[in-house]
C-alpha cells in the first residue's frame, strides 16, 4: 500500500499603494483659503470649498506646477492634455457630495522609482518600481467622533472643512511589490523624493502622507492575480510592513480552509495588531466620473516642461549611487546623509570646502546626528557650520590637533565657535625634542609599571600613553607619543 504525498502550495503576494500626498501650497486647491495645519475647526473655509450654489473653482497654478515636477521626479510622461472629473463621494465631510479629481486622463503616467532592499548577506539590491498614474485632487473634510455608545463607541460626530479643498495628488503604483518590507520601503522613498522637491512636507502623522494598500494573494507560478483587498489609510511605515504581513496570513490561511476572498476595503486595527473589514469595495462605476464642467482642460506648454524640469534638484537616488560609486561611501553612510536633503547639502558643502568625505561622512552620522537627536534639533539649527566642519577635519587630516580633541570641543563647535577660537593655543606637539624629555619623565615616575611592563604586561604601553597626553593636555601627537613610548620602553 502506498501513502499519497501532500504538497504544501507556496504563495506570493501582489501589492500596490496608492498614496496621497498633500501639496505644500499656501491655498487651496480651487479657492483662496489657507491651507495651514492646525488652525481651529472651520476657520479654514470658503464657499468654493464649502460648495454653495453659484461658485466656480479656478486651478491653483501652483498645484499643477507642483504635481508636474512630482511626475518628472518619479519619470512619468507628462500629459500635455489633461482634465478633471467629478468623482461621486456621498460623505458627510464632503461638503459638495463630489470630489473634483483625475480619472481618464491623468496629469502623469507611465512612470517608476528605485528603492533599496538589503539582501541576507547585507548586500543593497536595487528593485524598479512601476508608477501607473499620478493625478491631481482636491481633499476631503475630516469627521471628528464623539461622546460615548455602547455599541458604536460614539454618540455623535463633529465635522471640521478645513481639509476640504486642501490639494492632493494621488500616485498608484503598479503592483509590483511582493512584501511588507517593499511596501514600506516604496512609500519612504516616496517621501524622501517629495520632501526633496519641496512640494510636500510628507508628515505621516499629519495626514500630509497616507497610503492605501491593495493587496492579494496567488500560488507561485499562476498569473492570474487573487481578489484584491484594500486596506485604508496606512499613516506610518511600520504600520504599511506589519499590516501587509498579516493580511498575507489571513487571505494564505482563508484560502486554504476553502474560504472565499472578497473584494473589500479593511482598516488596520493597531491596537489588534490585526485588520478588520470596513466595507465591500466599490467599483469606478459605483463613482459615476464625468468630466468636470466648471473647469477647463490642462495644457502644459513645452516652455513650462523645460522650466519646471530645469529646476528639479538631484533626488535621493541619484545622490546614493554618486556618494557610493563617486566619493567611495557604504551603502549605510550614502543612505543616511541622503535620507533629508539639509544633510545632504551639508555634507556636500563640507567635501567642496576640502572635508575628506569620509571623515565628513562619520562626523554627520555619528557626532553630529547623535547631537540632533538628543536635542530634537535639525542640522540647519546647529552652529557648526560645513565649512567649520571641513577645517576642522582638515586640522586633524594636518596633525594641528587630534580626533580626541575635535571630539573634546565638539559641544563648544556646535553652539557656533569657530575652530580658530576652540583650538587657540591647542596645537598638536608634533616635534620629537619637545616630546622626548615628557616621555622620559612620565617612564621615571612610574617605576613599578615600567617594571611590570618589561615582564610582560605589554598592554601597560596605553598608560604610559595616557599619562604623556595628561601632562600635555591631549595636545601630544597620538602616533608620535605612541612611537616614542614603545621606543623607550622597550630600550
Amino acid at each position: 500500500m502506498t501513502t499519497a504525498t501532500t504538497v504544501k502550495t507556496e504563495y506570493e503576494a501582489i501589492i500596490g499603494l496608492e498614496t496621497h500626498c498633500q501639496l505644500s501650497t499656501n491655498t487651496k486647491i480651487f479657492s483662496n483659503s489657507s491651507t495651514a495645519f492646525g488652525s481651529d475647526p472651520n476657520t479654514n473655509i470658503d464657499p468654493v470649498c464649502m460648495g454653495l450654489p453659484g461658485v466656480l473653482p479656478v486651478l491653483n497654478e501652483k498645484v499643477l506646477e507642483y504635481a508636474v515636477k512630482a511626475g518628472l521626479a518619479l519619470n512619468c510622461q507628462i500629459a500635455k492634455y489633461s482634465k478633471f472629473d467629478r468623482k461621486q463621494y456621498f460623505y458627510p465631510d464632503l461638503p459638495k457630495n463630489y470630489q473634483i479629481s483625475q480619472y481618464d486622463l491623468p496629469i502623469a503616467e507611465h512612470g517608476w522609482l528605485e528603492i533599496e532592499l538589503v539582501d541576507a548577506e547585507g548586500n543593497p539590491i536595487r528593485k524598479r518600481i512601476g508608477i501607473t498614474r499620478l493625478h491631481m485632487e482636491e481633499d476631503a473634510g475630516k469627521l471628528v467622533h464623539a461622546g460615548s455608545d455602547r455599541l458604536s463607541g460614539s454618540s455623535y460626530s463633529l465635522v471640521d472643512y478645513n481639509r476640504a479643498g486642501i490639494p492632493l495628488v494621488e500616485i498608484v503604483s503598479e503592483p509590483d511589490l511582493r512584501s511588507g518590507v517593499e511596501a514600506a520601503e516604496y512609500a519612504e522613498e516616496l517621501r524622501r523624493i517629495v520632501r526633496y522637491l519641496g512640494v510636500s512636507d510628507g508628515n505621516m502623522e499629519q495626514g500630509s502622507l497616507r497610503c492605501d494598500v491593495n493587496i492579494s494573494v496567488r500560488p507561485v507560478g499562476r498569473k492570474e492575480f487573487g481578489t484584491k483587498v484594500e486596506i485604508k489609510n496606512m499613516n506610518s511605515f511600520s504600520a504599511i510592513q506589519r499590516a501587509i504581513d498579516y493580511e498575507i496570513e489571513r487571505q494564505i490561511a482563508a484560502i486554504e480552509a476553502g474560504d472565499r476572498i472578497i473584494q473589500e476595503t479593511r482598516l488596520w486595527q493597531e491596537g489588534a495588531q490585526c485588520t478588520s473589514s470596513m466595507r465591500v469595495k466599490e467599483g469606478s462605476s459605483d463613482y459615476r466620473y464625468f468630466p468636470e464642467p466648471d473647469l477647463a482642460p490642462i495644457e502644459v506648454s513645452n516652455a513650462q516642461l523645460k522650466q519646471w524640469r530645469s529646476e528639479l534638484p538631484e533626488l535621493p537616488a541619484q545622490k546614493r549611487h554618486h556618494y557610493e560609486s563617486e566619493l567611495g561611501l557604504s551603502p549605510y553612510d550614502a543612505r543616511v546623509l541622503t535620507e533629508d536633503r539639509s544633510i545632504a547639502e551639508y555634507f556636500e558643502t563640507a567635501i567642496a570646502f576640502g572635508a575628506n568625505a569620509k571623515a565628513a561622512a562619520n562626523w554627520i552620522t555619528q557626532d553630529i546626528a547623535a547631537h540632533l537627536n538628543k536635542q530634537k534639533l535639525t542640522i540647519s539649527q546647529i552652529g557648526l557650520t560645513p565649512t567649520n566642519l571641513a577645517d576642522i577635519i582638515t586640522r586633524i587630516e594636518t596633525g594641528k590637533i587630534s580626533n580626541a580633541q575635535a571630539k573634546q570641543k565638539l559641544p563648544d563647535l556646535l553652539s557656533g565657535i569657530s575652530p580658530e577660537k576652540a583650538f587657540a593655543g591647542q596645537e598638536l606637539i608634533t616635534d620629537p625634542s619637545v616630546l622626548e624629555p615628557i616621555v622620559d619623565e612620565v617612564i621615571a615616575a612610574n617605576p613599578k609599571e615600567l617594571e611590570k611592563y618589561r615582564n610582560g604586561n605589554t598592554n601597560l604601553k596605553g598608560f604610559f600613553v595616557g599619562q604623556v597626553l595628561k601632562k600635555t593636555d591631549k595636545r601630544a601627537d597620538p602616533k608620535l607619543t605612541n612611537e616614542l613610548v614603545e621606543k623607550k620602553l622597550n630600550a
